[in-house]
């Protein structure tokens, strides 16, 4: 399994992660390493047509996820949802939907922009009750222990350098019985010990993303059951990122479902 041990300042990748998605709040047009907006979500990841035109654009011109965590199981009535590192809310807001009026959508992210643009979406779409958004970081989530149902996350686990104080953080929160539905980057291969010490590479969403077997050791090394991988999606292509590697590194995106035992 990868630890993902990093030799330079966490925090300092961290400021440039926050200043990054504080750029995506803004300017979410502005052109970044990632691809951004609805039609992305529609057309390459598989987000329902329908369900994301009704959305407020307030959320959806801000998504800047690279997979689809709704693809992986439906989200049952009634269900507590925490999105993991909501960003301005599109998963958030769909997740609310599928739960229903007897459930309720937990946003977390360390972003202060991106939760005011999340906070105006729940309230143009109506969804405000439903919806609780909380500033913080998924090493530390502000949620008690068993309290929620699914955990949606998707494509931030690759921005931390401790995935398996990540992990036990879900498995923290979730109730026995509950899911993990998450949507990440993912390597062709393992990197070598100068690529995962570059923090720009870690910004760049590759230093610090796994190869799918080391994913699946990581959540199962939390505790975490009956993981899978459900599917790949190549998220990067035509981007920045998918030039500079070309074939002698497959950057992509997986989604995964995994399980806290009864």
């Amino acid at each position: 399994m990868t630890a993902c041990t990093v030799a330079f300042d966490a925090d300092e990748l961290r400021r440039k992660v926050h200043d990054t998605y504080e750029r995506v709040a803004r300017a979410p047009a502005s052109g970044f390493h990632f691809r951004t907006g609805a039609a992305y979500a529609v057309e390459v990841l598989g987000y329902d047509r329908q369900e994301v035109a009704a959305l407020p654009a307030a959320c959806t011109a801000r998504f800047a996820g690279v997979g689809n965590p709704h693809r992986v199981a439906p989200i049952p009535a009634g269900a507590v949802v925490l999105d993991h590192a909501c960003g301005a809310g599109m998963d958030l807001l769909l997740a609310a939907q599928a739960a229903g009026p007897a459930g309720r959508a937990i946003g977390v992210d360390m972003t202060p922009a991106m939760l005011e643009h999340a906070a105006a979406a729940a309230h143009e779409a109506g969804l405000a009750g439903r919806i609780e958004l909380r500033q913080g970081l998924f090493e530390e989530l502000p949620v008690a222990d068993a309290r929620v149902d699914v955990v949606i996350s998707n494509g931030v686990v690759n921005l931390a350098p401790d995935k398996a104080r990540v992990f036990a953080e879900v498995h923290r929160v979730l109730r026995p019985g509950g899911v993990l539905q998450l949507a990440d980057v993912a390597l062709s291969r393992e990197l070598a010990p100068e690529a995962r010490a570059d923090p720009d590479l870690w910004a760049f969403c590759v230093g610090g993303a796994l190869t799918e077997d080391a994913l699946l050791a990581h959540v199962a090394a939390a505790g975490l059951t009956d993981a899978r991988i459900v599917e790949s999606v190549r998220c990067f292509e035509g981007t920045p990122l998918d030039r500079k590697f070309g074939k002698s590194l497959r950057v992509y995106a997986v989604t995964l479902y995994a399980r806290k035992p009864e």
